[in-house]
């Protein structure tokens, strides 16, 4: 089925059929009533889908729209925790969609049948929801109420491959989204809150392959079999200018073959590392140990990926790529407010979350239509773009053709919405279609 019409019915069967039986399953509808649980949901996605900080007359018009006749505060007064219970159910359905676009031409990521690129925010609550979501409590900022948002993102076909809540105080490494499918000849990448040398392992096990940053205290064997307590002990002897690329067995039990990739940092760089090392340990009231400040030295990345398959550069390309899915985190708070609700009555503001959340997969599943094909598209611009056109989505919601037809029209909109090319500063798609344009190093100081 083309991506237009799969889009198409799958708008329609989870906003509809699924947000129907979510509405009888949670008790929200408990008599007949032409306002049940799609009309619900229509109404708050395509409304926050047009205007994240939507006021309850602009609820009133987009119900208005889709045909159905209600004020604003019969709209609010329903968002109860049965409502809440609701929308969170046709989340799940929505994100178990298997919608994607063609796999990208972008030689570097062609080398793998996918790659994939996982990171978290965290969303604050109202305390009175803290029996929902726990939060971290005490002097954090994560409140006593709090939700976690995993979100994994293929880089290849622009799939949501996992997102996956969890209560504020759980670790990233917890997180199932990444554990739940692992596919073969695909590349994994995520930042140091996932690093779990289990979960390395059973990638590997499935045939398919990671890259992650470098951690401070991680045992080492080098190929003839010596153990390296720690990691930047190994890098200073092997050495060979500023680069180093040797194969390890990584862990002191679980010994994973992979490789270590790394490149001495300049001084300013290792500088700027350690003083926000030092300030993020003083805010907690901890001091820096001497093995995460001589790490600061280096920028270090292990991974399974064979030599001959991924180049130093090409390493450091694909580790500056998992940035895409702090942008999509970036556009969703900017953009979708997806943090942000307008009440202080705590099951309205879990609907609204629920609610923007699920109406930046829909914005997500239009951005798949012409957008993905594209290494230097712009969410940003295309977000806007589907900003301005939702309240057509909603007006032809009904009638399947004329969904489609408006699908279509948004599609060929943002085709155009690129970024420009960057001589000094390249952007990540340009080093991902020439890694060399990178060189060796990291000039900003990221990893």
């Amino acid at each position: 089925m083309p991506i237009i019409a799969e889009i198409a019915q799958t708008m329609q069967e989870v906003l509809t059929n699924e947000a129907e039986q979510a509405g009888r399953a949670s008790g929200f509808v408990q008599r007949q009533s032409k306002f049940d649980g799609a009309a619900l949901v229509q109404t708050l996605v395509f409304s926050y889908l047009s205007d994240p900080h939507a006021t309850t007359d602009d609820l009133a018009q987009t119900a208005a729209t889709l045909g159905i006749p209600i004020t604003g505060s019969g709209i609010v007064q329903r968002c109860n925790k049965a409502a809440a219970t609701g929308l969170q159910t046709v989340l799940a359905q929505a994100v178990q969609r298997v919608l994607a676009a063609d796999p990208t031409t972008v030689p570097i990521l062609a080398r793998f049948s996918g790659v994939s690129v996982q990171d978290s925010t965290t969303i604050v609550l109202p305390p009175d929801l803290r029996d929902v979501w726990r939060g971290c409590g005490g002097k954090t900022n994560h409140g006593d109420a709090a939700l976690k948002l995993q979100i994994e993102l293929d880089l290849c076909t622009g799939r949501l491959a996992g997102l996956e809540l969890q209560h504020g105080r759980d670790a990233d490494c917890q997180s199932t989204v990444r554990t739940a499918e692992v596919v073969a000849g695909a590349l994994y990448l995520a930042d140091l809150g996932y690093f779990k040398l289990a979960r390395f392992r059973a990638i590997a096990d499935a045939d398919a392959f990671w890259l992650s940053r470098g951690k401070a205290g991680t045992v080492v064997y080098d190929s003839d079999g010596q153990r390296w307590d720690e990691i930047t002990d190994l890098l200073e002897r092997s050495a060979n200018g500023n680069v180093v690329d040797i194969p390890v067995e990584i862990g002191a039990r679980e010994r994973l073959p992979g490789r270590v990739v790394a490149v001495r940092a300049p001084q300013e760089v290792v500088d700027q590392r350690r003083r926000r090392l030092r300030a993020r340990e003083r805010d907690k009231g901890k001091t820096v140990g001497k093995r995460r400040l001589a790490l600061c030295a280096w920028t270090v990345f292990i991974t399974n990926v064979p030599a001959d398959r991924l180049t130093v550069a090409d390493v450091l390309t694909l580790a500056r790529a998992r940035w895409q899915i702090e942008l999509l985190i970036k556009l969703w708070k900017s953009h979708g407010t997806v943090d942000e609700s307008r009440s202080q009555k705590p099951y309205r503001v879990l609907c609204d979350v629920y609610a923007k959340l699920l109406a930046m997969v829909v914005q997500h599943w239009l951005f798949l239509v012409n957008l993905w094909a594209y290494p230097d598209r712009s969410l940003v611009k295309a977000a806007k773009t589907v900003k301005r056109r939702a309240m057509e989505l909603a007006s032809s919601f009904r009638k399947r053709h004329r969904l489609v037809e408006t699908i279509t029209s948004i599609g060929q909109c943002i085709t155009g919405c690129r970024i420009n090319r960057r001589k000094q500063y390249p952007n990540t798609y340009q080093l991902l279609l020439d890694a060399s344009l990178l060189g060796i190093g990291m000039p900003d100081g990221s990893a």
